[in-house]
């Protein structure tokens, strides 16, 4: 399998990327040159102590590196990176002072602001004061329920100088949803919105956060303003102030940065699947630093005064990713609410006003601006911008089509891959490459990334599970609340001892790039072949009269059968000619395997607040079984359109 090439890189833009740079350096100390990705890849996989020194050091990580790089054992769960180090995550964050852009914000269309460095630095600082002045101390938790906002940010710098953890959500979370996640972990502090935006409408949060700040009872809820109802929103909570009385009391200062651990616990962030209470994941400082450092480096280009934007919100770990920018002296561009408000041209003309170097994004908002009919590269001066990412499902061939066609034909567009389990990727962008339709470049340095069948054998040109054979600084240091740390294995290492299973349904290609099918527990399997539902959406969404799908595998006759659900277009009936035509396409497209039994017409498609659509909470109800964290849906109403569908009991 090989997709056509859509871009390869300039000589001048090879000369110049830090990756290239990165390389000479590593030469140096391997003694040999690295004429192509797959030598570089190898010497970061195979002399890892070497590789993630030598990142420390290009990165300019401000810290203690002390005499040890990896402490290697028997078992990757127990290899410890950089055991002797201190260094503090906001330090590194927080370098760069002055009067430049540090976040430039948008809320929609209702609010706009610009912070510089040092009135960032002003006001982490005036946070961290009046966070140690409310008891916070080392390993604390504080929590946050907020936009993707400036304060956000400076929320989280504060509790990292303290060396204090800190977790979020976004605002728009229930009730339900925000207890099961920082219920388990006991906050110190909450901070919360008194409000916020989303098409065009001003969304109301003091009547859940009531409820919500009784059963956590933090010693203080501090109110950020927004929507301008902070005061009213204070008296509402439990400890309820507003951030300006919370910060009264103190004047900017220098901050003092509170040496920490290589391993020291910075995010616990949570799980988003749909089987039970969300996981309570631990990541550390130090290798959320430098996974981060890599990866916007090396393999994205960032610099000093790049203008870099990813279009998340505060419950899905690309906002993790995204601040981490700040280390390399980029400007963050944070956006808060639609990405279709008040149409589908909103973040494009956010990106040529503000001039983007870096624009992250969605597949799924990808295919929304294809369907839309919209074609920014003749509406939109994009010049500014060199990379453009995609992430949260598979990017389908068409998708990668469509950015070149219709949005920028000389970008280096990346498709990533890898999870909130390792806040960062394991299959991302290559700037050494070209980019073929539908692949993912590469593996990303320092992570020895593998397909294997589910005999445990690697295996080439073939669907199997994406595996991680080594450890990496990334990886969680422990599930918060898991004593015998049995959870963290059962995530991870209960399907191939000792290796990383990452549960997706993966397939290098020709190009030594690869393609991601799916989760592999949503994986189909209909007369024992495993089908990746990617293949089947891929085809499906190609059609005009649907707007989007779900495919799940149902349990019949003793085998599985395949089920496919479709949101048609606007006025569109799904009649048996038109489900003849997509039986007759997936066929032809994939394998009479693939051809779904039933085809279905539902009115919504159920999906995570990320915007990730449910397979298993689907098969689930299809199968009458019980969907234990509804509250991970942004529409869990959904699911009420696929209980006890007649056509699927013949």
């Amino acid at each position: 399998m090989s997709g056509k090439r859509l871009w390869e890189p300039t000589e001048d833009g090879l000369k110049h990327h830090p990756m290239t740079q990165f390389a000479e350096r590593a030469a140096t100390i391997a003694g040999r040159m690295f004429h192509d990705y797959n030598a570089l890849h190898a010497f970061s996989v195979e002399e890892r102590s070497a590789f993630w020194d030598l990142v420390w050091d290009f990165s300019g990580t401000i810290g203690e590196k002390g005499g040890t790089v990896l402490d290697e054992t028997d078992s990757m769960r127990k290899d410890r990176f950089f055991p002797e180090a201190r260094l503090n995550f906001a330090e590194n964050l927080l370098a760069k002072r002055g009067g430049q852009d540090a976040i430039v914000f948008r809320g929609e269309d209702k609010v706009k602001r610009r912070l510089s460095w040092e009135e960032l630095h002003s006001l982490v600082s005036l946070l961290a004061q009046a966070m140690r002045a409310a008891g916070v101390t080392k390993g604390d938790r504080v929590a946050a329920m907020l936009p993707n906002m400036p304060e956000t940010v400076a929320v989280m710098l504060a509790t990292a100088s303290i060396g204090a953890v800190f977790s979020s959500c976004s605002p728009d979370f229930g009730e339900r949803g925000v207890l099961d996640r920082f219920g388990q972990i006991e906050p110190k502090l909450l901070f919360v919105c008194d409000g916020y935006f989303y098409n065009g409408k001003t969304i109301d949060v003091a009547e859940k956060l009531g409820p919500i700040t009784k059963a956590l009872e933090p010693t203080a809820t501090i109110v950020v303003p927004y929507v301008g109802n902070e005061d009213e929103v204070a008296r509402l909570a439990v400890n309820g102030t507003t951030l300006e009385s919370f910060l009264s009391a103190f004047e900017a200062d220098e901050i003092a940065f509170e040496p920490m651990p290589f391993d020291a616990p910075l995010y616990i962030m949570f799980s988003s699947g749909t089987t039970g209470v969300p996981k309570c994941i631990v990541h550390s400082a130090g290798g959320t630093l430098l996974q981060h450092r890599k990866e916007h480096q090396l393999h994205c280009g960032i610099g000093d005064g790049d203008r870099v934007f990813y279009f998340t919100t505060c419950g899905w770990m690309m906002w993790n990713w995204l601040v981490s920018a700040l280390a390399n002296g980029a400007t963050l561009m944070l956006y808060d609410g639609s990405p279709f408000y008040p149409d589908g041209n909103v973040v494009f003309d956010y990106a040529a006003e503000e001039k983007f170097t870096f624009l992250g994004t969605s597949a799924k908002f990808i295919d929304a601006v294809r369907n839309a009919g919209l074609k920014p590269k003749e509406t939109h001066d994009l010049s500014a911008m060199r990379m453009m990412t995609s992430t949260g499902s598979p990017l389908s061939p068409e998708g990668f089509d469509f950015v070149y066609e219709g949005i920028k034909p000389d970008v280096h567009l990346a498709s990533i891959s890898g999870g909130t389990d390792i806040v960062s990727c394991f299959v991302l962008g290559v700037p050494w490459l070209p980019v073929h339709e539908g692949e993912i470049q590469g593996p990303g340095l320092g992570m020895a990334v593998d397909v294997w069948n589910l005999d445990g054998k690697p295996v080439r040109g073939e669907k199997g599970e994406l595996v991680c054979t080594k450890s990496f600084p990334s990886m969680p240091i422990y599930f918060f609340g898991d004593e015998t740390g049995e959870r963290y294995h059962n995530a991870y290492f209960s399907q191939f001892e000792d290796i990383w299973a990452h549960g997706d349904f993966a397939e290098w290609t020709e190009n030594d790039g690869i393609i991601i099918h799916g989760r592999s527990d949503a994986t189909l399997n209909p007369q024992g072949v495993r089908i990746g539902t990617a293949e089947i959406y891929n085809i499906v969404e190609q059609f005009n009269e649907i707007d989007e799908a779900i495919c799940i595998g149902q349990a019949w006759d003793g085998d599985q059968r395949v089920v496919l659900f479709v949101r048609t277009a606007e006025g569109v009936e799904l009649s048996d000619e038109l489900i003849a035509r997509i039986q007759k396409a997936v066929k032809n497209g994939a394998s009479p395997r693939h051809v779904p039994a039933k085809i279905l017409k539902v009115e919504d498609i159920p999906r995570t607040k990320s915007g990730k659509i449910v397979e298993l909470a689907v098969r689930e109800v299809v199968e009458g079984r019980e969907v234990k964290n509804i509250e991970a849906l942004a529409n869990p109403q959904a699911l009420e359109e696929f209980k006890g569908r007649p056509e699927l009991s013949t």
